[in-house]
Formats: C-alpha cells, structure tokens, sequence
C-alpha cells in the first residue's frame, strides 16, 4: 500500500453549523457538497473541503475535550496566501493558543517555513504554515 494524500481529519466541535461558519470564514472552508447528507445524521458528519471540493475536516458534534501539543493540524498556504492571512490577522480576531489575540509578532520562523498558531473557538490547535521561505522573508523585509 502506498498511500497518496490525508484525506480528512475529525474535530469535535460543540455545534457544528457554527464550526462551518467559522472555518469558511477563517481559511476559506466551504461545506462539501456530494457528501453532505451525512450531516443529517446529528451525530454524523459535516464534511469541509477546499473550494475544489477537496475533504479536509470532518465536524463531530461532541462535548470538547482539552487538546494536547500534539494535536495540531497545519494548513500549508502559498506564501502570498500567508502573507495575505498575516496581514488579516486584525479582522480574524483568531485566539493564540496561550490566550490572547493573535497577531503579526506571533509569526514563527522555523528558517525552513513560516507558521502562525492559533485555536479555533472549540479549542482544536492550529496552524497556517508556508514553505515558500525566501518569499515571505522579503516581503516582510520591504
């Protein structure tokens, strides 16, 4: 077996329609659309894509459970996608992990990659992260 791609990850969310809104609104995740009756189900469920209707995230309705350092799930973006994203880091209002609002000092420079980290309102720990280094590192330099 070889295997080509992740295909989904579960999340507990307490509501999951509120969970959608906020994901669209945040990373740009819209509700897939084949897969959508699974949703019907209360305890089934809501599938997010990318806008090419790619499964990323599948919302469970759930009591939320405290998440660890090891529970990050990271959103590879272009670099202009990430500059994009750190500049709307104001109107996102998005909550670091620690508490607090996110912002543009929270940038990480891993010297490979740039990442921001933050947590979604259910507390699922995540993460914007680009490899298009040399991009970024000028354009924050200008």
């Amino acid at each position: 077996m070889q295997v080509s791609d992740i295909d989904h990850v579960h999340l507990e969310v307490r509501d999951r329609d509120v969970a959608a809104e906020w994901y669209r609104r945040v990373l740009g995740l819209v509700r897939h659309e084949r897969l959508a009756s699974w949703a019907e189900d209360p305890m089934g469920p809501l599938i997010l894509a990318t806008v090419d209707m790619k499964p990323l995230l599948s919302l469970f309705t759930r009591e939320c459970q405290a998440s660890s350092r090891d529970t990050t799930i990271a959103f590879r973006v272009s670099g202009q996608e990430f500059l994009d994203f750190l500049v709307g880091l104001p109107s996102l209002k998005l909550t670091r992990r620690s508490g607090g609002q996110l912002t543009a000092a929270d940038l990480v420079d891993h010297d490979l990659s740039w990442s921001l980290y933050f947590a979604d309102p259910d507390g699922n720990r995540l993460e914007v992260t680009t490899y298009d280094y040399d991009n970024v590192r000028n354009a924050l330099s200008e």
